[in-house]
């Protein structure tokens, strides 16, 4: 039996809670020096074996769960820590450090990897996730705009859409709560943009690319019928008027959502003919995007503007 089921709180423990159980250091070190046991923290350990095959996100919600152990004053969790907890998406943030805010009077500082966060007034609407407190849903969305900008907040802030954690009006009350805070233009911006349309990270940085780059406003999860009226499927994007259509293609599609029984390989083959129906059927432009060309702008932009002209015979 391992270290980390010997705790019984799951694949990320306490020092102290390892002591109480009768285990000691030398015990910890040795476990370590198996790779039995990753030291995440200053006295949080987490099984090496879960840690091995665990990714970033999973990783960080594991540590806050332990860490929030840590505090004998009221915290919640809170920024991308709250946000992973909630189950939103994040991107370009540093997974390294567990976001804390607290409830009383404390310094704003980072210290053994965890930031903390000092609150300017009181915080309401906080909750629980796996009995990890966390701010609010529309709090963690509005604090991950004001620490991230509108980029990395417009991510959470979709997903919280989509999700039905938050709703437009409950954005925009929290925004006004927080108004008092540093950053509002960013706040503005996203709680004005947010949509519940966009279904992952990279379509929501796609449509700001389009409106960063002067492109037409597309049309979000469009619905592209055939010749008998028949649904061939929905579309992240597409400019009817230019007949174009674009694609986020992440790879996470065809390796996070393979169904039982099929491959990767079966899944990138249903959607080829899925393209191949509605490229058929409507005669249109389908350019597919991955995260390499979200990273070049003004090229991507280009390119989309190509298939409008092609399409349409006018400028886009």
């Amino acid at each position: 039996m391992s270290i980390a089921n010997m705790v019984g709180l799951g694949p990320g423990f306490l020092r102290r809670e390892a002591l109480a159980l009768g285990l000691t250091d030398t015990t910890l070190r040795r476990a370590i020096a198996k790779g039995e046991l990753i030291r995440a923290r200053q006295g949080l350990y987490v099984d090496g074996l879960w840690w091995r095959n665990a990714d970033p996100q999973s990783r960080h919600v594991e540590v806050a769960r332990a860490a929030a152990r840590l505090f004998t004053r009221p915290i919640v969790m809170s920024h991308w820590t709250a946000a992973l907890l909630h189950g939103l998406p994040v991107w370009d943030v540093d997974l390294r450090r567990v976001h804390v805010t607290h409830l009383v009077p404390a310094s704003g500082r980072l210290q053994g990897g965890i930031v903390h966060h000092r609150s300017s007034r009181e915080l309401t609407g906080n909750g629980t996730v796996g009995n990890v407190p966390v701010t609010g849903a529309a709090r963690t969305v509005i604090d991950c705009v004001k620490l991230g900008g509108v980029e990395r907040g417009m991510v959470v802030a979709d997903a919280a859409l989509a999700k039905g954690l938050v709703t437009p009006r409950c954005l925009a009350n929290q925004a006004l709560a927080q108004d008092h805070d540093p950053h509002s233009l960013p706040v503005r911006l996203v709680v004005g943009g947010a949509t519940a349309l966009a279904q992952s990270a990279g379509e929501t940085r796609s449509r700001l690319l389009f409106s960063r780059t002067g492109l037409p406003t597309p049309e979000l999860q469009y619905k592209v019928y055939g010749a008998f009226g028949e649904l061939l499927g929905i579309v992240d994007f597409a400019w009817p008027e230019y007949g174009v259509i674009v694609e986020f293609d992440g790879k996470v599609k065809y390796v996070d959502f393979v169904p039982e029984g099929e491959t990767a390989v079966d899944v990138l083959m249903k959607e080829k003919r899925r393209e191949d129906r509605i490229r058929e059927a409507t005669g249109w432009a389908v350019i597919r995007l991955t995260w390499d060309d979200l990273d070049a702008p003004e090229r991507t932009a280009a390119r989309i503007r190509r298939a409008m002209t092609r399409r349409s015979g006018a400028p886009a």
